[in-house]
């Protein structure tokens, strides 16, 4: 080898080796820079435990470098598991051109520095927790073709910047919490051919500049804010799939869109379009779905009226305005491919639209909520492909026929409130695949077949609302798939079978509104996953089977109005209880304690039973209780303070039970009290101050108890109050001032009290007064308040049975809602308004006789009968006067007169000494002789005239004289 090829030979070696050592420094530093990476990652699956440097870093686990091993052209952890925000290292492998960390739990925002990445062409961050907003360097990214970063926490706006990514092909923004608009430098991506912009929350209009994006297949920009006109499209060629649904999108849909040829997905549901649904889509040969649902679209269905749109599978048009019916030539020749067909709630109307039968492909057929009527085609079996079939919420009529049966694959079907008669046919039970069935809401009637149990994939039977009769089929129980059998308000009779315990996938049975006798079956224990039972309103009666105890997921029960009896010990073995409602029974026995521990116990009505002992101190741990009705029982002892802690009770009803004690004052801690009624019981004592804290409390009755003393002023503070009852207790004193806050009150009654005082005049703000204003039976003195007659809404007054008095005020005749009264046994008087007439004479009488008026007599014949009373009451006292005067004159005669016999008897026996007085002696009726001439006196002046009485007192007078000398 001469000098000169020693000299290149050496040159060359000298080269290589500066080549290699810069190769071997690169790959040197990116393995440092890969091991900071790691270290500063959490890894709980291991995926980085090969990123070690005893081995080659071209073979750590989702790195891959160049073919010449010199670079890392790609870091793909997807789906390991990562979590930790993104190292900022990551940023300094420049060589890097496919970035995927999409799907772990990464955290963190995106820094400026991602611009260093000058040779990324892939960048994948979906799926993570990165927050913060996108920053302007991503323009930088001159090579980027995909860049994904959806489905995280990123925020702010999309920045003008990305329309300098020219090479850009994908852009997955979705599922993020961006706002601010589309930017119109979107347009400036021409080779892009996926622009995923849903789920976020942008706003504003879709820019015009859309239309530069020519390479477009893929645009979705729904459930965003987005308003204005759906953009001119038509230059969009490649476009395949438009989802612009859930936006505010207004105006009509553009015709244009019948250009995009290649349109395989357009969804437009939930906007704001209005306007007929063009027929020019019908030139959108490629359609395999179209959702136009949910606007507010009108006139006629003019799709699927050609062969055109072969290819289309689904048509939704739910939601919308549409009129009419559907076209004679739908599905022509049955050449379409459509397998679903939603109408739902537009307003369509006519009878069957049996152009719908040439669907043969057709899967799903909703046309629920419009304006159909007729029977139901008889070649309904046409549809041999049909699995849902959705005819609810119209005004069918006419039977369920026989060929329901030959639609072999039907699984749901739904013909629930229409006004279809006549009775489910035995063909159903050929239908194995049938899973629904919602019949509720007509009017059908007959037996429920037997052969309704063949079909054993049944998993939802709704009956309710019919006029079914005869029993349950006694082989329910081959219906191992129900979980919801619902027949409540039929006309079903007999016992439960027994066979419905082998339901065991029940979980709502609805039985209530029928004639169901008999008692429950102990098979019922095998129903492990019933939450929902309600059999009221039917004749159930006897002793509950012990074995319910056993049902351990009941949530709410509810065999209110029947005749079971003994304990109801055997339904409280459920933790899980929400509402328990066994009203209008004969239970009896004590309230079992163990219910307490049903901690989501929000309702429990045991009213109208013959329950006995007290309430259980443990219910105070129900803290959940808003409904707690026990009256009607015979329960005793006080009110346990434990229930103060109850703090969510809205209904609390004691009422007609034997409980004692005084109202306790902790009532006022609970503020969520809308009802309170401790009425009909034993309890005395005062009503306390706090309840005036239930500042929600609508109904308070305490009447029929043993309550004295005064109402507590802080009643005014219950301003929500409608119903306020304390009649028939021992109330004192007068009634508070501040009553007149109650505003709302539409019923008032405290009659039956030893209540004293005026009537407050404040009572006349009470306008809304409307069932009964009752004062009757207390001690109210003074004058009816004239401001009663402001309660215009009133329809009851008693204000019998008082002191009252004065004149019943004229401004009462206002109330022309009126149509009981009572001012009976007061004091009243003068003139009763006319607008009174028509009540009875009951209404005013005992009032002294005072009052005038229709229906009373007329004031002037009242006058005229008081001036005959007044002169016959004169007279008679006249008479009496008479009478009197004449007896007192006859008395002072008499008087006299025995004082002159006396004298003169006198004289006589002291002039005839001897004879006279031996006379006497002898017959022995001298002192006989003077009573008689006494008795005699007597008796002739009481019958000689005034007159010549007046002259023998005169004579008497001067005789006495004249024997006196």
């Amino acid at each position: 080898m001469g000098g000169t090829e020693m000299s290149h030979f050496m040159l060359f070696l000298a080269i290589l080796h500066s080549l290699l050592a810069v190769a071997s420094g690169d790959n040197s530093r990116d393995s440092s820079r890969l091991l900071r990476i790691k270290s500063e990652l959490v890894d709980p699956s291991g995926v980085l435990n090969n990123w070690s440097p005893r081995a080659h870093i071209c073979s750590w686990n989702g790195l891959e470098c160049s073919n010449d091993q010199m670079h890392i052209i790609s870091l793909n952890l997807s789906g390991s598991g990562l979590s930790g925000s993104i190292p900022h290292e990551l940023w300094n492998l420049t060589s890097i051109q496919t970035l995927d960390l999409s799907s772990n739990f990464f955290t963190g925002s995106l820094p400026p520095e991602l611009r260093q990445l000058q040779n990324l062409k892939a960048l994948l961050l979906f799926s993570n927790f990165l927050s913060g907003e996108i920053p302007e360097e991503i323009g930088a990214l001159k090579n980027l073709q995909v860049l994904r970063i959806g489905d995280n926490m990123i925020s702010g706006v999309i920045p003008p910047s990305i329309g300098n990514l020219t090479d850009l092909r994908v852009l997955g923004l979705a599922y993020c919490q961006l706002n601010g608009s589309i930017p119109v430098e979107i347009g400036n991506l021409k080779h892009l051919i996926s622009l995923d912009l849903q789920n976020n929350s942008l706003s504003g209009l879709i820019p015009e500049e859309i239309h530069g994006c020519e390479e477009l297949e893929d645009f979705a920009a729904s459930n965003n804010k987005l308003e204005g006109d759906i953009p001119l499209m038509g230059s969009l060629k490649s476009l395949q799939i438009l989802n612009l649904a859930n936006n505010s999108l207004s105006g009509s849909i553009p015709t244009a869109l019948s250009q995009l040829h290649n349109l395989k997905y357009l969804n437009l549901l939930g906007n704001r379009l209005s306007g007929a649904i063009p027929s020019e889509l019908n030139q959108l040969v490629q359609l395999e779905m179209l959702d136009l649902s949910r606007n507010n679209l009108s006139g006629s269905i003019q799709l699927l009226i050609s062969t055109q749109l072969k290819n289309l599978a689904a048509l939704v048009l739910s939601d919308n305005a549409l009129t009419g019916s559907i076209p004679t030539n739908f599905c022509i020749r049955g050449s379409s491919n459509l397998r679903q067909l939603l109408l739902a709630r537009n307003k369509l109307s006519g009878e069957f639209p049996l152009a719908v039968l040439s669907c043969s492909s057709l899967q799903q057929l909703d046309l629920s909520d419009n304006h159909f009527g007729g029977e139901l085609p008889t070649s309904l079996d046409k549809l041999g492909n049909l699995t849902d079939l959705v005819l609810n919420n119209n005004s069918f009529t006419g039977t369920l026929l026989p060929e329901i049966g030959n639609l072999s694959s039907l699984e749901n079907l739904f013909l629930f409130h229409n006004m279809i008669t006549g009775g489910i046919p035995v063909e159903i039970g050929k239908l194995q695949r049938l899973k629904t069935i919602y019949l509720y809401d007509n009017q059908m009637s007959g037996p429920i077949p037997s052969e309704l149990t063949n079909c054993s994939s049944l998993t939802a039977i709704d009956f309710f609302g019919n006029r079914f009769s005869g029993s349950i089929p006694a082989t329910i129980g081959k219906l191992k798939n129900l979980f919801l059998l619902q027949l409540r308000q039929n006309d079903l009779s007999g016992p439960i079978p027994p066979s419905l315990g082998y339901c065991r996938s029940l979980q709502l049975l609805a039985l209530a509104d029928n004639k169901l006798s008999g008692t429950l079956p102990p098979t019922f224990r095998f129903i492990s996953q019933l939450s929902t039972i309600t059999l009221y309103n039917n004749s159930f009666q006897g002793p509950l089977p012990q074995s319910l105890f056993l049902l351990k997921n009941l949530k709410i029960i509810n065999f209110s109005h029947n005749r079971f009896s003994g304990t109801i010990f055997p339904l409280s073995g459920s933790s899980y209880l929400t509402a328990m409602d066994l009203t209008n029974n004969s239970f009896s026995g004590s309230i079992p304690s163990g219910l307490s521990m049903c901690r989501n116990l929000t309702r429990l009505r045991l009213a109208h039973n013959h329950l006995t002992g007290t309430m259980p101190s443990e219910f105070g741990q129900l803290t959940q209780l808003n409904f707690l009705d026990l009256s009607f029982n015979n329960l005793t002892d006080e009110i346990p303070p434990q229930l103060s802690s109850c703090k969510k009770l809205e209904h609390f009803l004691v009422n007609n039970n034997q409980f004692t004690g005084a109202i306790p004052p902790w009532l006022g801690s609970l503020q969520e009290l809308g009802e309170l009624d401790f009425s009909s019981n034993n309890f005395h004592g005062t009503v306390p101050a706090e309840l005036g804290n239930c500042s929600k409390l609508l109904k308070l009755s305490l009447h029929d108890n043993s309550l004295s003393s005064i109402i507590p002023a802080e009643i005014g503070n219950l301003t929500s109050l409608n119903v306020l009852n304390l009649q028939r207790n021992n109330f004192s004193g007068s009634i508070p001032s501040t009553i007149q806050n109650c505003k709302k009150l539409y019923e008032l009654r405290l009659s039956e009290n030893l209540l004293t005082g005026l009537i407050p005049y404040e009572l006349g703000e009470l306008t809304e007064l409307q069932v009964i204003l009752d004062l009757s039976t207390n001690l109210f003195s003074g004058e009816i308040p004239s401001s009663l007659g402001d309660l215009m809404k009133l329809e009851r007054l008693n204000l019998s049975f008082n002191q009252l008095q004065g004149r019943v005020p004229a401004s009462l005749g206002k109330l022309t809602s009126l149509h009981m009264l009572n001012l009976s046994n007061n004091h009243l008087e003068g003139q009763i308004p006319s607008t009174f007439s028509g009540f009875p004479l009951s209404s005013f009488l005992g009032n002294d006789h005072k009052l005038c008026g229709p229906p009373l007599a007329s004031c002037r014949e009242s006058e005229a009968q008081n001036v005959k009373r007044l002169s016959r009451t004169a007279a008679t006292g006249i008479t009496v006067a008479i009478v009197l005067t004449s007896t007192a004159i006859c008395l002072v005669m008499i008087y006299i007169m025995l004082r002159i016999w006396c004298k003169w008897r006198k004289v006589l026996i002291s002039n005839s000494d001897a004879s006279g007085g031996k006379e006497e002696e002898k017959w022995g009726f001298g002192n006989e002789k003077k009573r008689v001439g006494e008795y005699w006196k007597v008796n002739s002046v009481a019958q000689v005239p005034s007159e010549t009485a007046e002259m023998k007192k005169q004579n008497n007078a001067s005789f006495y004289t004249t024997t006196s000398k």
